[in-house]
């Protein structure tokens, strides 16, 4: 008698790749500047939430200024130089494609900003003088972007998972925090916000691609640095 055939061992679940990620935050986003545009019922919502988290103080203001190119773009330098560095001397032979992506997506960051204001024209909040161009948040879009690459270029050069729940752990309270601050402060609508963190997000997806796709092909290869030789 023929036993059963052993079945063959089951391939593991597929999760979502970078790519696959951009669909929401590209969305939302297409979502939110529809409503802006067509006055919507969300902007209802949106001006009731901002006059309930409206408490202008110095904490906020402090906040706020983390989205400040004079205070992010210094962060990202000093970052990106550390993992091109850091790279150079023990990583593989793209030890440059992180840093490069970093800082590419920073500078996109006015070239689609700048003229998604233009387009949108949205007053600001009762808080701030009267003028239009405050969606989406660019200060909200320089943070996430800043802050995100930073941690990601760290990622490439970095393989120690306590330190890097902790770098992305400080990523998420710069970015939150740079939020909460401007809506706080005034200085921005929570669905400003909202769009510059979806933008942020879309402008990280190829610095993230870099950084897997690196990661995927040493782990790949099976090789380490190039003064370690094989692992």
């Amino acid at each position: 008698m023929h036993g059963t055939p052993p079945r063959p061992p089951s391939a593991p679940p597929r999760t979502p790749g970078p790519l696959g990620l951009l669909g929401a935050p590209l969305l939302l986003l297409a979502v939110l500047t529809w409503q802006v545009l067509a006055d919507g019922p969300v902007l209802r919502v949106d001006e009731w939430l901002s006059r309930a988290l409206l408490r202008p103080d110095r904490l906020s203001e402090l906040l706020s200024d983390l989205g400040n190119v004079p205070v992010a773009v210094p962060v990202l330098a000093l970052a990106l130089g550390y993992a091109a560095l850091r790279g150079r001397a023990t990583g593989p032979d793209r030890w440059w494609a992180a840093p490069a992506a970093g800082a590419a997506a920073m500078a996109l960051v006015p070239a689609v900003v700048v003229p998604l204001k233009a387009w949108t024209g949205r007053p600001g909040t009762p808080a701030v003088p009267p003028g239009v161009g405050y969606y989406p948040s660019g200060h909200t879009t320089t943070a996430v972007v800043a802050y995100g690459a930073a941690t990601l270029a760290l990622f490439a050069v970095v393989s120690s998972p306590a330190v890097r729940r902790a770098l992305l752990l400080l990523c998420a309270a710069l970015v939150l925090g740079t939020g909460y601050g401007l809506v706080r402060r005034g200085y921005h609508w929570p669905l400003d916000v909202l769009a510059g963190w979806c933008l942020g997000a879309v402008l990280l997806t190829p610095v993230v691609l870099v950084v897997s796709g690196g990661s995927r092909c040493r782990s790949c290869s099976g090789t380490g640095s190039r003064r370690s030789g094989p692992s």
